[in-house]
């Protein structure tokens, strides 16, 4: 599925998945991009030495953020929301690129949420801060 049919998109995302939405008044359309850093990975990684493991989360963590960055560059407004601190590294990454400096974005801090409460928090938050 492609998205970018819409000018808002909801981002809930955590260490491992996020699940970008994109608001509009009829439906939500959905697509997932997940890291490539599994508990497998880590297992493998970790055999080998601590050292290697820690570069292959950081080096899978970072491709992570690009393809989650490179689905949202063509939005208007982004509303990334979740539980823990990616939100905020990919913030960071995309604050440093001038690609994104048209991009009006949002960060609020959740608790995980089903797919039914994501696609209720992107509507409501889009719902209620109209421009």
């Amino acid at each position: 599925m492609e998205l970018n049919q819409a000018k808002k998109l909801g981002v809930f995302m955590d260490n491992s998945v996020a699940k970008l939405m994109e608001y509009s008044t009829d439906t939500i359309e959905s697509l997932s991009i997940e890291s490539k850093f599994t508990h497998e990975v880590m297992e493998e990684s970790l055999e080998k030495s601590e050292s290697i493991m820690h570069n292959k989360k950081r080096q899978q963590q970072a491709e992570y953020l690009k393809d989650i960055a490179s689905a949202i560059r063509n939005y208007e407004e982004v509303l990334i929301f979740g539980p823990t601190e990616a939100k905020i590294k990919l913030a960071h990454k995309m604050k440093g690129d001038q690609k994104f400096s048209k991009i009006k974005i949002h960060l609020k801090q959740t608790d995980y949420m089903t797919e039914n409460q994501q696609h209720a928090f992107v509507r409501d938050f889009y719902a209620n801060n109209l421009i």
